[in-house]
């Protein structure tokens, strides 16, 4: 087994940035009508799923525009007139841009770190459902890009990054 330190942290891809740690921040699961949500021939409930990403900088010494961006992921499913579950995580990612100019964070931070981000929170949201006693809620493709520029379109890059 090998041990990786930040120094080590090996540039992602082509991707002008360092991956420092992955890790779960927050994470969250109600089942509030079990038994009784679980049982057989029960209709299909509503499910809602959103979105959101936050990133935020962090002061450092050592490491050059280190910053902490964090994927939102909640899930609430809904039958008739009650909850049948409601999950949540938020997932993180610790990323430095070394040789970047400023203007060119946010477009990174808040497109590509969650691209990186999502499979993995992807699959612990799945999991969460699962062991929760409902099928795997597979969360679809997310358009990253798209989703910046629907919020961002207008605003200038160096817009702040929530």
């Amino acid at each position: 087994m090998t041990t990786q330190t930040p120094d080590a942290s090996a540039q992602v891809h082509n991707l002008p940035l360092v991956i420092h740690a992955q890790y779960v921040r927050d994470i969250s699961f109600e089942n509030p009508n079990t038994p009784n949500s679980l049982r057989p021939g029960q209709d299909a409930p509503k499910i809602d799923v959103t979105i959101n990403l936050e990133a935020r900088g962090i002061e450092d010494e050592k490491i050059k525009n280190l910053y902490e961006v964090v994927l939102k992921l909640g899930a609430r499913a809904d039958r008739k007139d009650y909850p049948v579950f409601i999950a949540e995580l938020h997932y993180a990612i610790t990323v430095s841009l070394p040789d970047v100019p400023a203007d060119q964070h946010h477009p990174l931070l808040m497109v590509e770190v969650p691209k990186i981000a999502f499979p993995f929170a992807r699959k612990i949201l799945a999991d969460l459902t699962q062991d929760g006693g409902y099928p795997p809620l597979l969360v679809g493709p997310i358009d990253f890009y798209g989703m910046y520029m629907n919020k961002f379109a207008k605003k200038p890059a160096s817009a702040a990054t929530n």
